[in-house]
């Protein structure tokens, strides 16, 4: 029973999450023990949890509230759109208003790469998920059936699907769920902090790339249908590759007539600093996966997106061809009106040229933190970077996750209302991408007080 009065709701809240809720990428027992912030409010950049004490997000939730919390445009198209259709499915010859003028923008935006068709989905694995699929079915319906097999990077995070987890080169995530799909294999990632080859940028960027083109040749060119990447690695540490890596990759890909699929759930609409992650490195994909900043998080919805080369396959008459692959909230009419009003403000406020401006200014404060001696290396691209933490500078000896140094850096953040992320030994930042610099302040000092308080 629901308690009445303000401390009784707060009370029924805590005490009803410790005993119903089992929260994603935690152990159950860890979250009762140290039970989660509550949030209850947000607004801009700050979010306000069930005690009333108020945060800097500086991780737009989960990479994804793009825009800003509780913007009244997204809010009023949504409310425009309940008034008119609340929601119906987009399976065979069904549709909707909003999820065709979407379609086309994303077209639109995403003509440079010559992105013609949308499959839309719920959120970032959904769209992974249809990416593989549609990989697949692709090479069956031009007549090469074996190539199957799948390669992606070590430490790449492509959602939590069996699919995406078992192109996913993060171990904790998929462990617990082993045997992952066969077929799938992965290679080195230019992590140039941590590699045992090299310290130059352009060298390493060569180096993972050959990794990719002589493992095909082990594989076989005839049965891989797909390489598959996020531009920067996001949750796998923030890994920034090298410039020539991406165009590198591209060139293996076409080399052994392979698709190149860009995860960009996270570096899609801006966070890079130009409006996808592909783009920033030059290269058009074969398929695109998008979610998170296509409508910041306000309805749930992801898409992927396919070129011309993808779409030319399906105009032959062949019984493979019906696409057997969608989700009921497909294109839901919500998440569609919110996504047309979220880009609207990507683009009429060009917050890609202001997540490449003040990143790089975060950046650069950030690496005035290499004064502390836990403080192994700083790096990002636009509004997503990371600080790594080590236990010792010479051995690059990381901290373990959930270590109680880690752990006193994040609470003492949150003491001083700045809302940091560690994952793993990593302090990432992904924050809304309005931030500004007076923001980066705020947080770089707080990080800074933190650091110097848990010594």
């Amino acid at each position: 029973m629901i308690e009445t009065g303000e401390q009784g709701q707060v009370n029924f809240l805590l005490e009803n999450n410790a005993r119903h809720v089992w929260h994603p990428m935690i152990d159950p027992k860890k979250s009762a023990q140290n039970p989660p912030v509550i949030f209850t409010a947000s607004d801009g950049v700050e979010v306000s949890d069930i005690h009333g004490n108020s945060y800097l997000d500086c991780t737009a939730s989960l990479w994804n509230v793009n825009v800003g919390h509780n913007r009244p445009e997204i809010k009023q198209a949504i409310i425009d759109q309940l008034d008119k259709l609340v929601y119906y499915n987009t399976f065979g010859n069904a549709s909707n208003p909003p999820s065709i003028k979407l379609s086309a923008l994303l077209a639109e935006m995403l003509a440079e790469e010559e992105m013609v068709k949308t499959v839309f989905s719920s959120g970032g694995s959904d769209a992974v998920e249809g990416a593989l699929k549609i990989a697949r079915q692709y090479w069956k319906l031009v007549g090469k059936p074996e190539k199957s097999k799948f390669f992606s990077l070590k430490n790449a995070y492509h959602g939590v699907h069996f699919g995406g987890l078992s192109v996913g080169g993060g171990l904790p995530w998929r462990r617990a769920f082993e045997p992952a799909l066969p077929g799938c294999f992965h290679i080195d990632n230019p992590y140039l902090y941590r590699n045992p080859w090299t310290q130059h940028a352009e060298e390493l960027g060569a180096i993972c790339a050959a990794n990719l083109a002589r493992e095909i040749e082990h594989q076989g060119p005839d049965t891989v249908a797909a390489f598959i990447a996020e531009p920067v690695q996001g949750a796998g540490g923030m890994i920034v590759p090298p410039a020539n890596f991406w165009p590198l990759v591209r060139a293996v890909c076409d080399k052994y007539d392979i698709l190149l699929i860009a995860d960009e759930v996270v570096t899609g609409f801006g966070r890079t600093g130009t409006l996808f992650g592909s783009r920033h490195w030059g290269v058009k994909p074969d398929i695109m996966c998008l979610a998170k900043g296509i409508n910041s998080g306000y309805v749930p919805l992801g898409a992927t997106m396919v070129n011309k080369r993808i779409e030319a396959a399906w105009e032959k008459d062949d019984p493979m061809a019906p696409l057997m692959h969608g989700y009921t909230y497909s294109g839901h009419p919500l998440a569609c009106a919110a996504a047309l009003a979220n880009l609207a403000i990507v683009l009429d406020e060009d917050l890609p040229a202001n997540a490449g401006a003040v990143g790089a200014y975060f950046l650069e404060q950030l690496d005035g933190l290499r004064r502390h001696d836990s403080v192994g290396d700083v790096r990002g691209v636009g509004l997503m970077l990371a600080i790594e933490f080590v236990k010792d500078r010479q051995t690059k000896e990381p901290y373990p996750p959930f270590d109680p140094y880690l752990m006193a850096v994040q609470k003492a953040c949150m003491e001083q209302g700045v809302w940091v992320r560690i994952q793993a030994n990593k302090m990432i930042f992904s924050p809304p991408l309005v931030f500004t610099r007076d923001h980066v302040d705020r947080a770089v000092a707080a990080v800074d007080a933190a650091l110097a308080k848990a010594g």
